[in-house]
């Protein structure tokens, strides 16, 4: 592609402290891992950070912690990863998925209480593209039928809701540094949380339930013995990994601040072209800038997402769909029987959505590239 989808923004800083890390011994949970927690609990502004291997074992993990009856349900959003839903799925638990609501693409709070029943623990929103999902209604919804809330924060680094950090408000928050991430440490996740308790749990449940990680065990205080406590996983955070996000995260407002100014040129563009749809941020929202989402009116054009697609990428501009909802998808279809009419929004969405690419390492050019290619593949193809 002459202009991939996404391209990572690594320096000398990021190098370094990886060349530091090899060189002193140290590859596992250690020291920079540690460090990268206390500087990421300070961005965000909470009590705990916990440094995984994914944003998926963050969820895993907020999940496990609970220990909810085999067939309990969990209420999520269709218009997510799979990740989302696949978790509760390893519990045994059910995902039911409520409706989105049109311009933000997240779970419509409206619609949440209608699909509480007497086997209902746990809402996870999931902040599409960056969007913070409405808190307040969510929580309301949460307290009132003693439900347990799970941030899926896999786009949402940088999102505030009502001035305040995502990752500091619901019961635990689960973050990503995957690949094509806002801030990348190449695999990896944190999850946050204000709960002393959920921490200590879940600190223990990364690291197959030992009581002492190997740093703890083998560090400079000498060593001790670990005692296995319940049946763990390993999920957690390498200090290779950490040494890159340590950097990462010391570039995050830079990295905001162009991805802002990138969002505001497609806007600015593609308002004018009434054969595209996009997202809208509301008041209490500050984004993330993820991704951005165009949505086309198919029934002004003369082709389908998915030629448009062929087209744009037949061009050299590499681009992604976010997504095609998860009840669309044949797992979910077979095993839990969903329908496209369970949620038609989503339905709908998933016809007509495509992610051009949002970057930091784009050029304003770039940037002007993707929308020029963008408006001439419409007038072709305009009704």
């Amino acid at each position: 592609m002459d202009l991939p989808f996404h391209r990572a923004w690594l320096d000398d800083d990021e190098i370094n402290e990886v060349v530091d890390t090899l060189k002193s011994g140290w590859f596992t949970t250690g020291p920079k891992t540690h460090q990268f927690e206390e500087e990421f609990k300070k961005y965000i502004g909470c009590k705990h950070a916990l440094g995984l291997n994914s944003c998926t074992a963050g969820l895993h993990l907020s999940l496990v912690a609970m220990e909810f009856p085999e067939g309990s349900e969990v209420i999520t959003t269709p218009m997510t990863f799979p990740a989302t839903a696949n978790v509760a799925v390893h519990e045994r638990l059910r995902p039911v998925f409520v409706d989105i609501e049109p311009g933000t693409l997240n779970i419509d709070v409206d619609r949440i209480e209608e699909k509480i029943t007497p086997k209902t623990r746990a809402i996870v929103p999931v902040h599409f593209a960056g969007h913070a999902c409405d808190m307040d209604a969510i929580e309301e919804i949460a307290r009132k039928n003693n439900l347990v809330v799970i941030e899926d924060a896999a786009h949402a680094l940088e999102s505030s809701y009502k001035q305040k950090k995502i990752g500091n408000l619901g019961n635990l928050t689960s973050f990503s540094f995957y690949a094509n991430k806002n801030i990348t440490t190449g695999e990896g996740g944190m999850l946050t949380t204000n709960d002393d308790v959920l921490a200590d749990k879940i600190r223990v449940m990364r690291l197959h339930g030992l009581s002492k990680d190997a740093w703890n065990r083998f560090g400079k205080s000498g060593y001790s013995h670990w005692e296995l406590h319940t049946p763990g996983y390993k999920y957690n955070m390498p200090d290779i990994s950490a040494a890159i996000g340590i950097h990462q995260l010391r570039k995050v407002n830079r990295f905001h601040e162009l991805r802002k100014r990138y969002s505001a040129m497609y806007d600015a563009a593609f308002k004018e072209i009434p054969e595209l749809e996009t997202l809208i941020t509301k008041d209490y929202a500050t984004p993330a800038h993820h991704i951005y989402i165009i949505a086309l009116r198919l029934d002004c054009l003369t082709i389908t997402r998915d030629r448009f697609v062929e087209e744009i990428q037949g061009r050299g501009i590499g681009v992604g769909v976010h997504y095609v909802a998860l009840h669309l998808q044949p797992f979910y279809r077979k095993k839990f029987k969903t329908q496209p009419q369970d949620c038609p929004v989503a339905t709908e969405y998933s016809e007509r959505v495509l992610t051009l690419p949002l970057y930091p390492k784009m050029s304003v050019q770039d940037v002007n590239l993707v929308i020029e290619t963008v408006a001439d593949i419409i007038s072709k193809f305009r009704r």
